[in-house]
This record gives C-alpha cells, structure tokens and sequence, in this order.
C-alpha cells in the first residue's frame, strides 16, 4: 500500500514544506484497493511499520483507514463553506469516536490539527479573508511593536511567565517569540521561549510537533548548526532539466535585471539539445529539436554537467562562442547554504 496506508496519521502536508497532498483521492484510492485486492489478499503491508495479517482484518483496517481521510477531508471543507478558517476549523475538529479510538488512527506523525489547516490551504491558500491579515508586518517588524506596545521586553517577558506559569504554553510561547525577535541578544528572552517549547515538546504526542518544538529550544539555547552536506552525490542523481532548475532558483532576481544571453546544450552522452535562456531575470530552459544561434555552444555529458553546476567550472568542456557568459551566469547566483536544504520545483 505504498504510504497511502500505514499504522498512524499521516500528513497531508509535511511540516519540511512539500505540496499538500489530496484526502480525497487518497481516500478514494484506499477504497479501490479494498474493492480490487481487499477480498483476495491475506496480508497487507506498506513502506513503513509491520503488515496487518487475515483477510477480514485486512478490509478493516483498509476501511478505517480510507474513512479516516475521508472524514478529515469532507468536514473541512463543510466548515470552510460555513465561513470558518483553518485555524478556527483546526481548533475544534473531532474525529468520529469510532475513529478516534483506534490507535492507527492516531496523531503520532500527522496530526488531526495541522492535517486540516493543510485542507484548507489546498483549497483557498494563506489568506483567512480577514483584510488585517492581508498585508501584516513580516515577524521582526511585528514583534517589535507588539514589544512596544506591551512596554518593552522585560514587561513582555513578565506577560509571558505569567501565561507560562498558568499553564497556556501557546500564548506564553507566543509572548516570548516576540521579545525574541524585538530582541534576539536577550537572553532571557530566549530561555524562557525554549522553556516553553521544551514544555509543549514534551507534551506533544505527534511526533513531527514534538521534534520541532524541541529543536526549536535547542537551537535557542546552543545556536543552529549546520548540516554537512555533499552537493555532489545529489546532483549526480539529477536530470538535466533538474540540474539547470537548480541554477534557475539560485538566480539572484536584481541582478540580473539588465542582464540577457541565451546557452545551447548538447548533451553528449544521450544525445539531447537544450536551451537556456536568461530573460528579464528569469533563467528559462527547454529542450530543442534543433540548435539555433545563441552567444554560446556547450557540449557536455551530464555527469560533467553535473559537476560544473556543482562547482562552476567548466575547464575542458567543449565550447564555441563567447564563454565568458558562463562567469556572467555564475555572478548572478546566490551561493548555496549548507545549512539549508535546496527546494528544487
């Protein structure tokens, strides 16, 4: 069952960032598995956790599991024609209890709160349909009048404690993050922001919140480290159009405003022809059918090509016409972060 089914609640969206995925179909897709194999098959397993053995077992666990998805799907979207937002919809949801009771059914990766807020993203995006919201101050300017306002950090952190001792750990967390960001040196600031998350972490039975929420206190407390990657063994994995879309999203936007040329690409190794274009500030590729005049020829394999993304270097790549197009395009990127990994389309 691939992870369409698997002994707990999945996401719908991933807290990493991903598209959100479609309950409905998902739903939809476990039912026709139970009319096409349900009644036939003896054992059940997916990618992750352990099979589920009878065939009567099978079928109830296939059901609850479709039902599940179902649910969540179609009272989301009952609520949101009714004028609710995801939060607002997320806050109070409860599963059947016939549901609710099971234990696969439960919230320990994908969560019943998030999980909604994911339905309502699919169908009508960030925007609550409140105009507050609509045009708001990104986080370190809010923060730094919400702190005004309150009085400063120090009272903002008694507001804080206050909640934090009364045992309303998101308000008291919210506090704390403004100071944080009004004041990111302040350590107690900080401290009583991680103290609060470490709360809500270990009070977490999704596991997906609880990791975040306790990373979240590490990294106030130690720093944010950064993760050693290896661009090299990915990029090998690449395709072609997947290699140049890793340099079309690193493109520095300003930069290359007045900036244009065209690259043809053949590719050694399969034979196929492409086109890059830089165009008012858009890095756009394509395959050809044929070549057609551009300020610059390449031939390359993909594995070379690989590389020279990964290092920018083309020495000893076969070229014809102006070359120093490759160093204009190279200056118009941002260096990648380690400490972030790439979101490629």
């Amino acid at each position: 069952m691939a992870e369409n089914v698997t002994h707990t609640l999945h996401n719908l969206l991933t807290l990493r960032g991903a598209q959100v995925r479609d309950p409905r179909m998902w739903s939809r897709y476990i039912g026709e598995a139970i009319e096409l194999f349900g009644h036939r098959s003896d054992v059940e397993f997916a990618s992750h956790h352990w099979p589920t053995w009878g065939t009567r077992e099978i079928i109830d666990f296939l059901g609850e599991q479709r039902d599940l998805y179902a649910y969540l799907h179609d009272q989301t979207v009952r609520l949101m024609n009714q004028g609710l937002t995801g939060i607002e919809i997320a806050e109070d949801f409860e599963l059947p209890p016939s549901l609710a009771t099971l234990w696969h059914t439960r919230g320990y990766y994908g969560s019943v709160n998030h999980n909604v807020k994911a339905i309502y993203q699919r169908y009508l995006g960030w925007y609550d349909g409140n105009p507050a919201h609509l045009w708001q101050h990104p986080p370190t300017a809010a923060a730094s009048r919400y702190v005004e306002v309150m009085g400063g950090v120090a009272a903002t952190l008694e507001h804080a404690r206050r909640y934090l001792e009364a045992g309303d750990l998101r308000f008291a967390v919210e506090l704390a993050s403004h100071a944080v960001f009004a004041d990111p040196g302040d350590g107690a600031a900080r401290e009583l922001l991680a103290d609060g998350l470490e709360r809500l972490g270990l009070g977490a039975e999704n596991a997906t919140w609880r990791n975040v929420f306790l990373t979240g206190a590490n990294e106030l407390r130690y720093g944010i480290g950064r993760n050693d990657m290896s661009a090299g063994g990915l990029l090998s994995a690449l395709t072609v159009t997947q290699l140049f879309d890793t340099l079309a999203i690193r493109v520095v936007g300003p930069r290359a405003w007045n900036e244009s040329f065209a690259i043809n690409w053949v590719i050694t190794d399969t034979r196929d022809l492409y086109r890059l274009e830089l165009s008012h500030g858009a890095l756009v590729h394509y395959p050809m059918q044929k070549p057609r005049a551009a300020d610059l020829n390449v031939r390359i394999s993909r594995t070379r090509l690989a590389q020279a993304v990964a290092s920018g270097s083309f020495s000893g790549v076969d070229m014809t016409g102006d070359t120093g197009v490759l160093s204009r395009l190279f200056a118009l990127l941002d260096a990648p972060d380690p400490s972030f990994a790439v979101v490629s389309p």
